[in-house]
């Protein structure tokens, strides 16, 4: 199941994304999640291990029918009162979630795999709640930022002690085995966590950059593909072809 939020530790990884730092990532990742994933309005999303919210509100905002889901009670009570009822909030874990198959058009799984014991039956889960795309972000262990982060977690309480972070190699390889070889996206960003803000523009959303697999957030967007495809028959229709048959029957 792996870690989850207590009221403690959520305050300090809500410090950490209000920081000048976690808001630019926040920034730079919204702006890659919609690059690779290319959500439409209407389409049904999602979120495992939503947190307060945040995503949820940002896919609501552009017309996505949103449902989110978490393993702690403490972060769900704050996404509701955020969100209200324009999205539906379930308590439960990413590898057993409480869908059914093929439900979501999309699934995100946003700084999640980092908490995890399980970060391949969370996919697989993920795979097959969802009937088109899957988009999985996380915090880069080549990246300035994590190995910066991880360092000062040996001096200082932080979210990053002990932190499972992942290699662009690392999670494609878990993608390949959750899914097999559907068609991936991916790209990163925040290639340097100390940058000032107002240089963002110019440096950091620099298509060559993000090919680059060293900033602080990876993110991988993947097509699921499905070797076999069943035609649904309708109850009315088959008790036609079944009256049909009978009469065929009767005249010889």
């Amino acid at each position: 199941m792996g870690r989850v939020f207590d009221s403690a530790f959520a305050r300090l990884y809500e410090q950490w994304l209000n920081s000048p730092e976690g808001i630019s990532l926040d920034r730079l990742s919204t702006e890659l999640i919609m690059r690779l994933l290319q959500p439409k309005r209407g389409e049904r999303v999602l979120d495992i291990g939503c947190g307060t919210g945040n995503h949820l509100l940002i896919f609501y905002r552009i017309g996505l029918d949103v449902t989110g889901l978490d393993a702690s009670s403490y972060m769900l009570d704050i996404a509701r009162s955020r969100l209200g009822h324009r999205a539906a909030l379930e308590l439960g874990r990413a590898e057993d979630l409480p869908f059914e198959d093929n439900e979501f058009d999309i699934t995100t799984l946003i700084l999640t795999l980092e908490f995890l014991d399980d970060p391949l039956a969370a996919l697989q889960e993920a795979g097959r709640v969802t009937r088109d795309r899957i988009f999985v972000g996380v915090l880069n262990s080549l990246s300035i930022g994590c190995i910066l982060k991880k360092l000062a977690a040996l001096f200082q309480h932080s979210i990053f002690r002990g932190l499972h972070t992942f290699t662009l190699w690392e999670l494609s390889g878990l993608v390949r085995r959750a899914y097999g070889e559907a068609p991936i996206k991916w790209g990163s960003v925040q290639m340097l966590p100390f940058l000032p803000i107002r240089h963002e523009e110019g440096f950091e959303r620099s298509s060559l950059l993000q090919s680059q697999p060293f900033g602080t957030f990876l993110g991988l967007a993947c097509t699921m593909t499905y070797t076999l495809k069943t035609r649904y028959i309708g109850v009315l229709e088959k008790s036609k072809k079944g009256a049909d048959s009978i009469a065929r029957s009767a005249r010889f």
